[in-house]
């Protein structure tokens, strides 16, 4: 117990949740085209996903013309749900809710399937109305985007839901039997005749549509995952993470055409997609264009958050549903990967000092990245030091981050890659720097250059920087240290002073001063 090797693990673990006091939640979700499970490795504002499997089962398929569901369908979903019943005992899971959407409540043989189904998992069954998947929907658009603003589109193969949403207020929602199954049911396959159903029941979401010109949509759903993915293919997109990709409403809507008039088997990678989803993406292209017909939304986002996690969210405490879920994803992030997850805290606070002194303003979404930044500026230190920036990269472009659209995503990514490799513009991944645009392609070399100061002061180690305060000060950036510190005042660390100043139109010095400032 006293070698240095202990003493290390004993520290890091005294800052890190014990899964004896947050174990694992889960979330089984019964939905007309799939059964799915999803575990999370706790209940928070960020909850990461520990495992996830879905079963294509096709409840949904053919309920509204039969009115029952099919007898091999049900045996599909009963099997999933004994094999999710033993493996949340595996993973020592908590707590355990399951839904059910339209498929159970629209078919006549609903009720006897659910009471077969909780036999099979062992647990209540909560059956969700239309306008509870709504809200549900709404909600979990709210855990997962900052500040929505805009209609949320749920997209089952049941049924569509949709629901206005502000910052955290939930509007009236309404379903329709819009479903990728629902309409191949109705439409008896024909996309033609398909649109014109969807055309007769948009006229009851007028209330909701009618406030969607000029804001957000947000997608939510396995088809229009499905459907953004190949959009991603077919622009040659780099960064394949579905939560917060968005797109222009005219190019997305030549590209549904596109899906609706094209063969689904000819459509670029679609080989990505799963066989049992491929013959449903025209639905959901014939009624995203609908949506964007009549909406005239400013761009459709993505979003991974669903009815799943809006659930999840439902169970937060008022303070904790508040809390920024970009921030609290880098805090968990720092809290497991960083040498000191305390030094990533402090980082804040030193760089909002500098910040504060900069000419020019800092948008309140600027900071809050920024913040983001400094808790994942040390993911990659475990990285051999030529590899660190790729590895960070790796990292954070990649997370199950929520609360962060894609050019955020990039900044982040290049500040903490440019920590390590250097300030130079062409140092910079190309592919990440156009993402991000040019306002915060320059915001993370100004936070990359901060890195870059701060790391050779403190060694990544908590309890430094408050004795180096980095300020502008007569028109150049000085860092300030204590003379017992005259050590570190290196010409490396002199260097990368300069670099900052350069980075911010200044020059740089370092200034020796009595004490602890």
């Amino acid at each position: 117990m006293g070698s240095p090797r202990a003493n290390l693990t004993l520290a890091h673990s005294a800052d890190r949740p014990s899964r004896d006091l947050h174990p694992p939640v889960a979330i089984i979700d019964i939905g007309s085209n799939s059964v799915r499970l999803v575990a999370y490795d706790g209940l928070s504002r960020a909850p990461t996903p520990l495992y996830n499997e879905k079963v294509l089962c096709g409840l949904g398929r053919n309920v509204l013309t039969t009115g029952r569901l099919n007898e091999d369908a049900v045996a599909r979903a009963l099997t999933a749900l004994g094999r999710f019943r033993v493996l949340c005992d595996t993973m020592r899971v908590g707590r355990v809710f399951v839904l059910a959407t339209a498929a159970a409540r629209d078919a006549e043989n609903g009720p006897d399937f659910l009471r077969a189904a909780e036999a099979a998992c062992g647990q209540e069954i909560q059956l969700l109305s239309g306008r509870r998947e709504a809200e549900l929907s709404a909600m979990g658009v709210i855990s997962g985007f900052h500040a929505p603003n805009g209609v949320v589109g749920d997209m089952g193969g049941g049924s569509l839901e949709l629901v206005d949403v502000r910052g955290t207020v939930v509007g009236q929602g309404v379903t329709m039997p819009l479903g990728g199954l629902a309409l191949q049911d109705l439409s008896g396959g024909s996309i033609k005749k398909a649109a014109k159903i969807v055309r007769e029941h948009m006229r009851k979401a007028e209330p909701q549509l009618e406030t969607l010109r000029g804001r957000t949509f947000y997608a939510v759903g396995g088809t229009w995952r499905a459907l953004a993915r190949l959009h991603q293919a077919a622009r040659g997109y780099p960064v394949h993470v579905m939560h917060g990709y968005s797109v222009e409403p005219t190019d997305e809507m030549s590209f549904l055409q596109i899906v609706e008039q094209t063969e689904v088997g000819l459509l670029q990678d679609v080989d990505t997609i799963s066989e049992a989803r491929r013959p449903l993406l025209a639905y959901g292209a014939v009624v995203l264009e609908e949506i964007i017909r009549v909406g005239r939304p400013r761009e459709i986002a993505i979003s991974a958050s669903g009815v799943r996690e809006g659930l999840l969210f439902e169970q937060l405490d008022r303070d904790t549903r508040l809390t920024d879920p970009l921030l609290a994803s880098a805090a968990e992030f720092n809290a497991l990967r960083a040498r000191s997850p305390r030094h990533g805290e402090e980082l804040i606070a030193w760089t909002d000092r500098f910040v504060t002194t900069l000419d020019g303003p800092e948008t309140a979404d600027e900071r809050r990245l920024r913040h983001a930044g400094c808790l994942l500026s040390d993911v990659g230190w475990r990285a051999h030091p030529d590899y660190r920036d790729e590895q960070s990269i790796a990292a954070i472009q990649n997370a199950a981050f929520v609360g962060v659209d894609h050019p955020g995503r990039a900044y982040l990514a290049l500040s903490v890659s440019l920590r390590h490799s250097g300030l130079a513009p062409e140092k910079a991944n190309p592919i990440l720097r156009t993402v991000a645009g040019p306002r915060l392609f320059e915001r993370a070399r100004l936070l990359g250059a901060l890195l870059r100061v701060a790391f050779p002061i403190s060694a990544g180690m908590d309890g430094a920087l408050t004795r180096a305060p980095l300020v502008v000060e007569d028109g150049r950036v000085t860092l300030r240290m204590p003379q017992d510190w005259a050590a570190l005042a290196s010409d490396r660390l002199l260097n990368r002073v300069r670099g900052l100043g350069r980075v911010v139109g200044l020059d740089g010095r370092i200034e020796m001063c009595g004490g602890a400032d």
